[in-house]
């Protein structure tokens, strides 16, 4: 018979796994404190947006605090760089050995182009073997650097779009890895040029790097389902993760339990904790979680782990956004108790509180007595948090705009006026917030 945990261990084994919980630094993390953190998570998700900051910045400042980021510079952007970028989520700093693990993807990619006439890559072979050739003479390139080369100085024309479609498609079949970025930019070289021969040389099949892969997934996590763990590398399909979770419950890696209220269609959902996964009496700190933080990047998680209906609204025209452009979630003592939207506004040298919310789950859930962190301490905790956060973001002040429901007490807290901002809507009066009210019954189901 499987083991029951509780809605709240479950959520603080998977908080532990991730990082979270340790004492409080009283120095900033240095590079190996860095890399164990990263080997840690097995990945840091890659996004352009930087209206606050880069987001593979983030997940190490929720869990070290404030840290130097010119050492994860120097882990992820140099030419010989511990950590390469590939598809592994979505696009991702990993571990240059993990980068084996994805061989079965990058041969999934090239026989789906080479079986499908009207790929772009079929129709285009003499493209591919003309950036091939340019990268073997020249080594590591970026893609504004081969246009110019194809453009000015080389055979016929080529639009910039179809030299960077080769780049990306030689990427995804592993020709092609990534020597570090310059000024945010990629550089591309051939893989005998950057990575060492047993990289080249280790062929793992795909069972085993699969396995290897829900391994890992299932570390970084403590505790988790197969949708859980098909997420956290993007593996499909499901039944080839069901086989590795089996396999590991042989091993002995996994143990199947049961997490009160993770139901799915009116029964208990399966779920599997790792045999090292740690069981925290309690989960303490104030954290901004990246949107692109594996906390909350698979939503469906998210909302069973703390009952957090959460969308990007980037691509929501500004007018039909509830909450703002870019919201992170904000997470203390363990739970998830508001939101708020960030911008580094660095020619004033303030960061910006767009707008701020209590997170409607928490509110509902403090009603029933059920967390623990009050709404009267969380403007507090929060205007610390954002006052560490714009130091390490070297910025002088926190302002707070009028908008949400946290803006106020938090622009107290912070001891400023408020600035002046449109209302928002109020919680309702949009299809995404009644898509949230809609929610709502679930999540007081899942957290009870």
């Amino acid at each position: 018979m499987s083991a029951s945990l509780s809605p709240a261990l479950a959520r603080r084994i998977a908080l532990g796994a991730q990082g979270f919980g340790a004492p409080q630094r009283t120095t900033p993390a240095g590079t190996r404190t860095l890399r164990s953190t990263i080997d840690r998570l097995g990945l840091l998700q890659i996004d352009s947006v930087n209206v606050f900051e880069r987001s593979h910045y983030l997940p190490l400042f929720a869990r070290l605090g404030g840290y130097d980021k010119t050492l994860l510079d120097r882990l992820t952007l140099g030419a010989d760089a511990p950590y390469l970028e590939y598809w592994a989520h979505e696009a991702a700093f990993i571990p240059r050995d993990s980068w084996p693990l994805f061989r079965w993807r990058m041969d999934a990619h090239r026989a789906k182009h080479v079986g499908d006439e009207t790929t772009w890559a079929s129709q285009n072979t003499e493209m591919l073997d003309w950036v091939r050739a340019l990268l073997r003479v020249e080594g590591p390139l970026k893609a504004s650097e081969i246009e110019h080369d194809a453009n000015v100085r080389r055979g016929p024309w080529w639009g910039w779009s179809d030299v960077k479609r080769a780049l990306e498609v030689l990427f995804l079949y592993g020709e092609v890895v990534t020597a570090g970025r310059d000024r945010f930019e990629r550089r591309y070289a051939l893989a005998e040029h950057v990575l060492p021969q047993h990289l080249l040389d280790l062929d793992v099949a795909q069972p085993d790097a699969i396995r290897a892969l829900v391994e890992q997934a299932a570390a970084a996590q403590g505790v988790a389902t197969v949708a859980d763990l098909a997420d956290y590398f993007r593996i499909k399909p499901q039944t080839a993760v069901r086989r590795a979770v089996d396999e590991l419950v042989d091993a002995g890696v996994l143990e199947p339990v049961t997490v009160a209220g993770w139901d799915r269609r009116g029964g208990p959902q399966e779920a599997w904790l790792h045999r090292d996964a740690r069981r925290p009496r309690r989960i303490e700190g104030a954290a901004l979680l990246s949107p692109f933080d594996p906390v909350v990047w698979f939503r469906e998680r998210a909302l069973r782990m703390f009952g957090l209906h959460y969308r990007i609204e980037i691509y929501t025209p500004e007018p039909k956004r509830v909450y703002g452009y870019y919201v992170l979630p904000v997470l203390i003592d363990g739970e998830i108790v508001a939101r708020v939207d960030l911008k580094s506004d660095r020619q004033a040298g303030v960061l910006r509180v767009q707008s701020a919310w209590f997170e409607r789950g928490h509110q509902d859930a403090v009603a029933r007595g059920l967390r623990p962190v009050a709404d009267d301490a969380i403007a507090g905790r929060l205007a610390e948090l954002l006052e560490q956060t714009a130091r390490w973001q070297g910025l002088d002040a926190v302002v707070v705009v009028d908008r949400g429901t946290l803006a106020a007490p938090l622009a107290h807290a912070v001891g400023t006026r408020l600035l002046p901002g449109s209302r928002a809507p109020e919680m309702g009066t949009t299809p995404h917030a009644q898509e949230a009210q809609s929610l709502s019954g679930d999540a007081h189901r899942l957290l009870s």
